[in-house]
């Protein structure tokens, strides 16, 4: 298996293949890891992912490849041509605190929206104007999906633990 990097200085955005090789190569333990994972001969796993090969990459191979190594700039890449987003939602404690800061964080998000009132008047929008809302959505998606995130991991422990949680 080749260690000279084949897609040196390549931006964040990714096509697929990129970014399976990008996921397979920075994951733990690297391509070895992630092809023993999922029970692929390591070599077999470097040419398919390979930037600069053309080998079918079935539906399935995607899928333990997401599963083993969860990289966000892979599932970016599968979704995108869709317009879709996809979040790992990373667990913060579902807290009182949390909560208040998701409402105060919201109520910012909110005033900001409100704020582009102007752009939206004459049903032109700007790049600069679109990406600094999609920006802001992400920050206010992000943050809801991490603290539910966080709630579902505190029932899991409590479920683990042998807590009853009551409704």
């Amino acid at each position: 298996m080749s260690r000279k990097d084949l897609l040196p200085g390549v931006g964040p955005v990714l096509n697929t293949r990129q970014a399976l090789y990008r996921a397979t190569r920075d994951a733990t333990g690297g391509q070895n890891a992630v092809a023993l994972t999922i029970g692929m001969d390591p070599d077999e796993l470097n040419k398919r992912v390979s930037p600069n090969n053309n080998r079918p990459i079935h539906p399935e191979f995607l899928e333990e490849i997401v599963a083993a190594t969860r990289d966000p700039r892979l599932l970016a890449a599968l979704v995108r041509p869709a317009g879709a987003v996809a979040y790992v939602p990373l667990p913060v404690p579902a807290t009182r605190a949390a909560l208040k800061e998701l409402g105060k964080l919201l109520r910012l998000e909110g005033e900001f929206v409100e704020s582009l009132h102007e752009g939206a008047a004459d049903n032109r929008w700007l790049p600069h104007e679109v990406e600094t809302l999609r920006y802001h959505a992400n920050q206010v998606v992000g943050q809801v999906l991490g603290i539910v995130a966080g709630a579902e991991l505190a029932m899991l422990e409590a479920l683990a633990k042998g807590e009853v949680a009551h409704g």
